[in-house]
């Protein structure tokens, strides 16, 4: 049963309509006061949002304190790259362009016949089956058939340019660091910006059992265990799905790396609302092998991410229509707190960026159109979670 769902529809009804009787109140009545019943909710809400934010904090700043990436000790002759795509040839051709030197060993794993420079083309063949499906199989025919002698198997995105290559820590797992680049609507760009400030969590993830997520643009994966583990299952969130997977059956040491890959931000509103559609259904679904307390964290954060927008399409409207609850001054003070979070995360994200982009610190007083941004694709992916991958478009700029 989709508990995400039933909670998420029941509170947008509750909230629509204590809204609806407050606005039109001859037109819509409720068995309860509008007043009362908005308070309660709107209250029960902001408690959620408290708490998953105290939870951010304590990763952050108490579990993550102090995290700095392990010493770089395997150079670019331990690492094959893989890079998976269906038949984006140049958009391939230029993230291959960017890979340092070092990294010789370059393979591009396509669903159709492309011509790439500098890299050994593989054409997963129609005929391969296995339990995964689009990305997945793609994975999983590359890690039976593609020979490879070096210690660490890099997976990047098509899309995923690499300026420098300083080497990676000796772990089993280890992340790449992100960095979105532009290339469409201004709003995907600063979602992604946002985005970034909310993922200096991961830092924390080297301390946990488990880490709550593995995604963005490159993630390096040693040969031994990724055999043990494999990507053959069914999923729309592969990189995740896999570090879940091998944390369950070891102790798995899973780091980041000092290297960035600068992939592409969705180029439209209705493209990064599919990728997060695809990363919410996904980590849900997926979720089921986690521990109890992993699995109930993570299934609350994808929850109140969904809310999000819920709360702020229906909230701004009541404060422009001039309708007002008075809730107290310890709510007062709780929403503003929450509040100065949101512009924190989006300032985080400008300072992750460093002072070439030091201009987005302008755009904070977007930052509550740009939650809606970043989350509405999560209140799609609960309701209506998709039953396929679906590539992001690149625009390969």
């Amino acid at each position: 049963m989709n508990f995400e769902r039933i909670g998420l529809v029941a509170t947008a009804g509750i909230l629509l309509g204590a809204a609806g009787a407050l606005v039109f109140p001859r037109l819509i009545g409720l068995p309860v006061g509008a007043e009362s019943l908005l308070a309660a909710t709107l209250w029960g809400v902001t408690l959620l949002f408290a708490g998953t934010t105290a939870v951010w904090v304590v990763l952050t700043y108490v579990v993550g304190a102090g995290y700095e990436p392990p010493e770089a000790v395997h150079g670019g002759d331990d690492v094959q790259v893989r890079i998976l795509t269906i038949d984006a040839a140049d958009v391939v051709q230029r993230t291959v362009d960017s890979l340092p030197d070092e990294l010789d060993d370059v393979r591009v794993v396509a669903e159709e016949a492309i011509d790439v420079t500098g890299a050994t083309v593989h054409i997963v063949p129609e005929e391969f089956d296995c339990e995964a499906v689009r990305k997945g199989r793609a994975l999983e025919w590359a890690r039976r058939h593609v020979d490879c002698d070096r210690e660490f198997v890099l997976y990047l995105d098509e899309d995923s340019h690499m300026g420098e290559f300083d080497g990676l820590p000796d772990a089993d797992v280890v992340q790449l660091r992100e960095e979105p680049r532009r290339t469409g609507s201004v709003l995907s760009y600063l979602a992604d910006v946002y985005r970034m400030g909310v993922q200096i969590e991961q830092r924390a993830f080297a301390r946990l059992s488990v880490p709550l997520f593995a995604w963005g643009g490159g993630i390096a994966v040693r040969r031994e265990v990724e055999d043990a583990v494999t990507w053959d299952r069914e999923t729309l969130v592969e990189d995740t799905a896999f570090v879940w997977r091998a944390a369950e059956r070891f102790d798995l040491d899973f780091e980041l790396a000092d290297v960035v890959v600068r992939n592409e931000a969705p180029p439209s509103l209705y493209e990064i609302t599919q990728q997060r559609r695809r990363w919410t259904a996904g980590n849900l679904r997926a979720s089921r092998m986690l521990p109890a307390r992993y699995r109930l964290l993570t299934r609350i954060r994808n929850y109140t991410w969904a809310l999000s927008p819920i709360v702020t399409l229906i909230a701004l409207p009541l404060s422009v229509l001039g309708v007002t609850v008075l809730f107290g001054g310890l709510f007062l003070a709780t929403s503003l707190l929450l509040a100065a979070f949101t512009a924190f995360w989006f300032l985080r994200g400008v300072a992750y960026y460093g002072r070439g982009t030091a201009g987005l610190a302008l755009a904070v007083p977007l930052a509550p159109l740009v939650t809606v941004v970043h989350s509405l694709g999560t209140v799609v992916g609960v309701l209506d979670p998709p039953e396929d991958f679906r590539v992001t478009t690149k625009e390969g700029n």
